[in-house]
């Protein structure tokens, strides 16, 4: 089984553009070298918004990556910077991912909003525009740190 996970976050306001986008490197780096990790993707949409898509061997390698390093910096500045935030997973057999109007679908029937300080109106329901579903930038692993042999 593979373990799937999708984010999606839109910030608030520009003026935190650049913070949100120097964390966003200093994670895309330490997701690509995470142990267990298979593959990934990163979805900008309109209006501030990103959706990510990972792949992990496991749930216990995603939540090790979670809860370390820049990921783990990363987390409390989203309560201010956002004003959506949710997260979906899932368990699948192959490490296909699936494509961005499944993972909508998904974190519409079984997604949950994260904590934010300034929601929107739109935050607690999930009601938001659908994504688009085009210009996604793929995140490989780099190597042996899969776990897949």
């Amino acid at each position: 089984m593979v373990f799937v996970s999708v984010t999606r976050l839109r910030i608030r306001s520009w003026r935190f553009m650049p913070g949100f986008a120097i964390a966003a490197l200093r994670t895309r780096a330490q997701v690509r070298a995470a142990e267990g990790f298979l593959a990934g993707s990163l979805l900008p949409d309109d209006e501030r918004t990103f959706w990510t898509m990972t792949l992990w061997r496991d749930q216990a390698a995603m939540r090790r990556y979670m809860t370390n390093g820049a990921h783990l910096k990363a987390m409390p500045k989203l309560m201010i910077w956002c004003d959506e935030a949710s997260i979906v997973h899932w368990e699948q057999d192959d490490a296909v991912a699936p494509d961005w109007t499944e993972a909508d679908r998904r974190m519409r029937a079984e997604g949950r909003p994260s904590k934010v300080h300034n929601p929107s109106s739109r935050h607690g329901d999930l009601s938001y525009a659908a994504p688009r579903t085009t210009g996604a930038v793929a995140m490989p692993a780099t190597g042996a740190q899969s776990g897949r042999d």
